[in-house]
């Protein structure tokens, strides 16, 4: 039974983030002076790291993000990065490129609340749902796939240094646990997967987590944790087992973790 782990990222701070503006798949803005900073910061922060996959959204400001992480890590300088269109934001439709209040005001109008509302042309939340179950399903297959063949994922880093290099960076007590085999004893990692996508797209893959595979949380973290965006560069870490033809076991080590930001913001003049 693999166990991998699995660090999602969110991409950092744009212009229009900053102003309210819903971006969505079809306004690629880059990302702000700050986001550049937030981007570093999260990799300086992983720089010690060993990942042995990594996979982005193909829009602008999450290109810029993983190269921004990647480019701080002291293993994974030059690893290939893998640009899904899985990963990309919700579609906004016709609200995309406006104003997030004009969006409120939409969803007030329609009488629904403002997370679940779908605008003209945009995706529901379930299809959001859907794309983040497929995504996830892909990367359970990906790591089996490499179980079964029994290949070294990442030559000269077994398992157990994948966990500890996590270990270090979210130690256990302070975040939570990085896990425990379920039939006993410790169980290293089959692979490290490190993932930057976008706020509405992830607050509906962890909400597929919570209530679909039941994933538990640390400490006193509730589900409210989960209903929330995730700040910019925001980091939320999972430990999966999966097993062939059972559904995946999920843990969270962390939730929308932003230690690395302290003083990125305030520099911003």
């Amino acid at each position: 039974m693999p166990r991998f782990a699995l660090t999602v990222i969110r991409h950092g701070e744009t212009r229009l983030n900053k102003e309210k503006i819903i971006q969505g798949q079809g306004v690629d803005a880059p990302l702000s002076e700050t986001g550049f900073r937030q981007a570093a910061a999260a990799g300086q922060f992983l720089s010690n790291v060993q990942f042995t996959h990594a996979f982005s959204s193909d829009l602008t400001r999450t290109k810029q993000t993983i190269h921004g992480i990647l480019e701080k890590s002291r293993f994974c300088k030059d690893m290939a990065v893998k640009y899904d269109s899985r990963l990309r934001e919700r579609m906004y439709g016709v609200a995309e490129g406006k104003p997030l209040s004009e969006l409120r005001a939409m969803a007030k109008a329609a009488g629904e609340e403002c997370p679940m509302f779908t605008p003209p042309g945009g995706e529901t939340v379930e299809q959001v749902k859907m794309r983040g179950k497929d995504f996830f399903d892909f990367i359970c297959q990906l790591i089996l796939g490499k179980a079964g063949q029994r290949e070294s994922i990442l030559p000269g880093a077994p398992g157990s240094g994948l966990e500890s290099s996590l270990a270090e960076v979210f130690p256990v007590g302070k975040h939570g646990s990085l896990g425990a085999n379920p039939k006993g004893g410790t169980l290293g990692l089959a692979a490290s997967i490190l993932v930057v996508s976008h706020g509405a797209y992830m607050r509906s893959l962890f909400g597929y987590f919570l209530s679909d595979l039941r994933c538990s949380l640390p400490g006193a973290r509730d589900k409210l944790e989960l209903s929330s965006i995730t700040p910019n560069t925001g980091i939320s870490v999972f430990i999966i087992d999966c097993e062939e033809a059972r559904q995946p076991s999920i843990q969270c080590v962390c939730m929308n973790l932003q230690e690395h930001l302290s003083g990125v913001t305030e520099k911003q003049h």
